[in-house]
């Protein structure tokens, strides 16, 4: 199903999309070396419950997962890239870190995720992958826009991953969002242009690149969840929300700048 949303119904969808940026932005200022993951679970649920929002991951129970999921954010560490569970871990210095979030807001979905470093350390390698799907994430909003085709926002985050080294798995990509959190149209992380559904003012996108350092391959975690790469290496992933509108793409997740 594809949801195309009116013009009066973008307030809505906008306060989906802060409220979703504003707890990724709180959890990240309260992520230090220590911090169990846990208690970054206990903090969203605090504060979608606050809210008056409701979660779109903990009754979730799609066919890849061993669900339902049971918690209310996603956070993947280091190798780990997508679906990542929470459990009893202490964040260390110069852990990769992913946060990804969905949440329902009067009736209307947002979906984000930031990757960022834990403590002091700065890898080379990890702050590579970070800029690089931040990079690819922008690519694909700028492409987004009225009479734009889906080919075109893939192509874009595509070539941008591509050029900076790395292989794109197609298993997990974009997808469409409004009353729930995934529907149609998948959005993959590399295409052809000019191909696909065209976009249209009124459709919501949640547009998520992710890569691997040196493979494309995916294995489950024992906890029937979490997706980490094939090869032990690490991961970085970037999602905002975004709304076609009649003058483009509006980002409605959109965060203040990491301080």
């Amino acid at each position: 199903m594809i949801e195309v949303f009116e013009a009066t119904e973008l307030p809505r969808a906008r306060a989906a999309g802060a409220l979703v940026a504003r707890i990724l932005q709180t959890l990240r200022s309260r992520c230090e070396v220590g911090t169990n993951l846990l208690d970054l679970d206990r903090w969203t649920r605090e504060m979608i419950t606050e809210a008056g929002a409701v979660s779109c991951y903990v009754d979730y129970a799609p066919s890849f997962g061993r669900g339902p999921f049971g918690h209310v954010v996603c956070t993947s560490v280091n190798d780990a890239v997508l679906h990542g569970l929470p459990h009893d871990r202490g964040l260390a210095d110069g852990d990769l870190l992913t946060l990804d979030l969905a949440v329902s807001l009067d009736g209307i979905v947002a979906d984000s995720a930031v990757s960022f470093l834990v403590g002091d350390s700065r890898p080379a390698e990890s702050v590579a992958l970070i800029e690089a799907t931040e990079r690819a994430l922008d690519a694909g909003i700028a492409a987004a826009g009225p009479g734009a085709r889906l080919g075109d926002v893939s192509h874009a985050i595509g070539a941008v991953l591509g050029e900076a080294g790395y292989r794109v798995n197609t298993e997990f990509g974009g997808h469409g969002v409004g009353s729930t959190m995934h529907q149609d149209p998948h959005v993959a992380n590399t295409g052809r242009p000019g191909r696909g559904y065209k976009l249209r003012p009124g459709l919501l996108l949640a547009l998520e690149p992710w890569v691997m350092a040196d493979t494309d391959v995916l294995v489950t975690d024992a906890d029937g969840w979490t997706l980490r790469s094939a090869t032990g290496c690490r991961t970085a992933h970037s999602e905002h929300t975004i709304a076609i509108t009649d003058d483009g793409a509006e980002v409605l997740t959109a965060r203040e700048p990491a301080a």
